[in-house]
């Protein structure tokens, strides 16, 4: 029979593709992680990895066999899940994990219907960039993680990207920016100061694809992973930044600032990105249906 703890040791370096890195998410020494994984491999009688180098490569044999236990751990996921959302559970716990660089209003009016679920839930949320939450939804840390983007392809894991929304991008600046840049939007964001996010997000690369399409060169003045903190800097005055027009009326309240111009070319999306199949939790599908009658709504009302 197999032995699962070791097929686990094996699923961990494969999404690893290292051993060192895999046996310090798993508090155990490198050489006792290659002894698990030569006897998974002596049990099977076939050679799961190439040793290249330094580097470990998945053989033909290893792929399949990495196929499989993504489903193996994806259903104990689902089974915790289950045991989760028994009746006798008088708190459901949900572990949502949210880019830094969805806004937190967004962030809030998606997650808020698990609170008016019928049973109660204890939300347990956690920001980071994207690639570190999504290595804790595959070690089954979290059970969705929230993004402007799906997964990157660039990122080798197997999961489920599902769209939750849309909306367009309005441009906001204080008052004293406004009177100098709203005329001719958007030619004025030419060489205006601007508050851009970070490389590793949905938003940018909408940006500077837009900001191509319309010949436009702003005078990058600051780049932020967070979005609050981006808003922070453009309540200051320190440049103009791009939101989604779905929470417009909330940022010009809480951050003193004017919209300058409104792109309904420029689309910026949210995804629920899980590892399973089929989500059981019940937060889940309260979140989608909610944000299906939200967030396909362009413009704020």
């Amino acid at each position: 029979m197999i032995n699962y703890k070791h097929l686990h040791y094996f699923w961990m370096v494969a999404n690893e593709k290292s051993i060192v890195k895999a046996s310090a998410q798993l508090h155990l020494t490198p050489q006792t992680i290659s002894g698990q994984l030569s006897s998974l491999e002596a049990s099977l009688g076939v050679a799961l990895f190439n040793r290249v180098g330094r580097h470990l490569e998945l053989t033909d044999t290893g792929r399949m066999v990495l196929t499989y236990a993504d489903e193996i751990f994806s259903l104990g996921s689902e089974m915790q899940n289950a045991i989760y959302n028994q009746p006798e559970k008088t708190v459901l716990m949900f572990k949502v994990g949210i880019a830094d660089v969805v806004p937190k209003s967004i962030a809030y009016r998606l997650l808020e219907p698990a609170l008016q679920l019928p049973d109660s839930v204890r939300i347990c949320c956690r920001e980071n960039d994207l690639d570190s939450l999504l290595g804790d939804l595959v070690l089954h840390k979290l059970d969705l993680v929230i993004s402007d983007s799906p997964i990157p392809p660039s990122i080798n894991i197997r999961g489920f990207s599902q769209p939750l929304g849309e909306s367009d991008l309005t441009f906001f600046a204080t008052p004293q920016l406004t009177d100098a840049f709203k005329k001719d939007f958007p030619a004025c964001l030419d060489n205006a100061p601007f508050l851009l996010p970070g490389n590793a997000t949905g938003i940018r690369t909408q940006l500077q694809q837009w900001f191509d399409k319309w010949h436009i060169h702003p005078r990058i003045v600051g780049e932020f992973d967070d979005s609050a903190l981006m808003k922070e800097f453009g309540q200051a005055g320190v440049g103009i930044f791009a939101a989604p027009t779905a929470i417009k009326t909330e940022i010009e309240k809480m951050q003193a600032v004017i919209p300058i111009g409104h792109a309904e070319d420029l689309i910026i999306r949210f995804y629920a990105i899980s590892v399973q199949r089929k989500t059981s939790h019940p937060a889940v599908t309260a979140i989608t249906e909610k944000a299906r009658e939200w967030l396909f709504r362009r413009n704020d009302e």
